[in-house]
């Protein structure tokens, strides 16, 4: 395979190739190259032998800017969420806005009165809460999003033109979707928790201190797989809600479980969730019995098994 470099004596073709096959695979960019410089010479010689250079500039201005071309021919997305999962963004989007917003946020607002702050503290804690919590949701939802938009695995199609032969052979039931839908917010709701006590440390001590909830050791190691197993449930819980369900997509789910709950049972066995200031100062040193992570630990295996079961069985079904 021959390489193409660019030149101050290269001509309009030469250089309109060069800006095509660049942001092209490497292994496609040989045959584009060929194709393209094929295809704009014939072009030009239909057009006839008078005045070439202007042919061929009216070729290249006919053909377009070469990024839209290179998108095409490598069947890469130039929009960032496009109108096949654009529905469905909204309405999670909705959804997360509507419902674990709120919540979160009335969270925010018990916790300062019960701190004793006064209603103006309240109320910009809220709205703060309000600002930064609505922010992350449409940032991490947009980037999943983004993703499975460019993974080419979009509902009816992969990759190519859509036909009707893409429909699948039966819809995604209502009840399904709705669950879904909740998965979505009660798992985005988690996310947002685990932040939020993390950056606004909303336990004030008497003496003024604020502290995590939730041991902050657990940002050196263990949070990250239970974040990120998190987001991969956030995520194929919104694929859940608007495609028909697959096995493929169930093994995926059950890896993301894994991710999620296996480390939160081991953090659990160890009692090393909460902070321990925490723990002190809020319950004046009472020690939280061992059964109490016990029963934790096997409700979460239990509840995460449950959930793995039933999506195999809806893939099955």
């Amino acid at each position: 395979m021959s390489k193409l470099h660019v030149s101050g004596t290269g001509t309009l073709t030469d250089r309109y190739v060069v800006e095509v096959v660049r942001r092209m695979p490497t292994d496609q960019r040989g045959d584009v190259a060929d194709e393209l410089r094929a295809t704009i010479a014939d072009t030009v010689e239909a057009r006839g032998p008078a005045a070439p250079e202007t042919a061929e500039r009216e070729v290249l201005t006919e053909m377009g800017d070469p990024i839209r071309l290179a998108a095409r021919y490598a069947e890469r997305p130039l929009a960032l969420i496009g109108p096949g999962l654009y529905p469905a963004y909204v309405r999670l989007l909705t959804v997360l806005l509507s419902a674990v917003l709120p919540v979160v946020t009335a969270m925010s607002a018990v916790l300062d009165v019960l701190d004793g702050q006064g209603v103006g503290e309240v109320i910009g804690g809220a709205v703060g809460a309000v600002l930064s919590l609505g922010a992350q949701m449409i940032a991490w939802l947009t980037v999943v999003f983004a993703l499975i938009e460019r993974s080419g695995k979009r509902a009816g199609t992969v990759g190519g033109a859509w036909t009707p032969d893409d429909l699948p052979d039966r819809g995604v039931p209502k009840e399904r979707g709705a669950a879904a839908y909740a998965g979505v917010a009660w798992h985005a709701l988690l996310i947002a928790l685990i932040v939020w006590q993390h950056t606004a440390q909303p336990y004030q001590t008497d003496g003024g201190t604020r502290l995590d909830m939730l041991d902050p050791g657990l940002w050196s190691g263990w949070i990250w797989p239970i974040l990120a197993g998190l987001v991969g449930l956030v995520t194929l819980d919104a694929i859940r809600a608007v495609r028909v369900w697959t096995r493929s997509l169930a093994a995926w789910s059950a890896g993301a479980e894994a991710a999620f709950a296996l480390p939160l049972v081991w953090v659990l066995h160890r009692q090393e969730l909460f902070n321990p200031a925490f723990l002190s100062d809020a319950n004046g040193g009472w020690q939280t019995p061992q059964f109490f992570y016990t029963v934790a630990a096997v409700g979460v295996l239990a509840v995460s098994a449950s959930n793995v079961v039933k999506r195999f069985r809806e893939a099955r079904n």
